[in-house]
C-alpha cells in the first residue's frame, strides 16, 4: 500500500506541474488588457549575455492599454526596442529616448475568437499531459503486481488515480471558462 500511496502522490505532483505550466502559458495570451506578463520570455542582449527584459528594465502598466518600459541604463533602449520587435508579441514600441511605450490595441471580434482557439489548444495540451500521467501511473501500479501487491489494492489505486485525473480535468475546464470570459469581455 505504501508504494501505491507514493505513486498517487507522484501523479498528483506531476498533474499540478502540468496545471502550473498551463497557467503560465495562458497568462501570455493577452485578453485585450495591457499586462507585464505579455513580455515574459523576451530576452535582451545585455553586456553579451541574453537577459530577460524584466531584469534590465522597469515594466509598468500606467493604464489598461499601455505598457511602459524604462531601462535601467538609457544606452540599452535601442536593444530593448529591437528585442520587442523581434519577439513577435504583435506590439509596436514607441521610443521617446528615456522610455518605451507599447500601446495594446483593442481586440477585434475575430481576434478574440482566435485567442479563444489558442486557449483551447493550450487546455487540450494540459489535458493530454494529465492523461499521460494517469497512464504512466496505471502502468506503474500494474507493475506492482509482480512485487506481490494484491489485485484489489491495484484496482483501488487505479480508481484513485482516475478520481485525481477527473479533478484536474475539471480544473482545466474551469481555467478555460475563466480565460474565455476574460477574452470575450469587451
Amino acid at each position: 500500500m505504501e508504494e501505491i500511496d507514493m505513486l498517487l502522490e507522484m501523479a498528483q505532483d506531476s498533474m499540478e506541474r502540468a496545471m502550473k505550466h498551463t497557467q503560465i502559458e495562458l497568462s501570455k495570451i493577452r485578453a485585450g488588457k495591457a499586462s507585464v506578463t505579455m513580455l515574459d520570455g523576451i530576452q535582451v542582449e545585455y553586456y553579451g549575455i541574453m537577459t530577460p527584459l524584466s531584469q534590465v528594465s522597469s515594466i509598468t502598466t500606467p493604464d489598461a492599454r499601455t505598457i511602459q518600459i524604462k531601462p535601467f541604463e538609457r544606452k540599452t533602449i535601442g536593444d530593448l526596442e529591437r528585442a520587442i520587435i523581434n519577439s513577435n508579441v504583435g506590439l509596436n514600441p514607441a521610443n521617446d529616448g528615456e522610455t518605451i511605450r507599447l500601446n495594446v490595441p483593442p481586440l477585434t471580434e475575430e481576434r478574440r475568437r482566435d485567442l479563444v482557439k489558442k486557449v483551447k489548444a493550450e487546455i487540450e495540451v494540459a489535458k493530454i499531459n494529465i492523461r499521460k500521467v494517469r497512464q504512466e501511473t496505471n502502468d506503474d501500479l500494474k507493475k506492482l503486481k509482480n512485487d506481490g501487491v494484491s489485485e484489489d489494492a491495484i484496482k483501488m489505486g487505479e480508481e484513485k488515480v482516475q478520481k485525481i485525473t477527473n479533478q484536474f480535468i475539471d480544473k482545466t475546464d474551469q481555467m478555460f471558462a475563466h480565460k474565455e470570459t476574460d477574452i470575450m469581455q469587451v
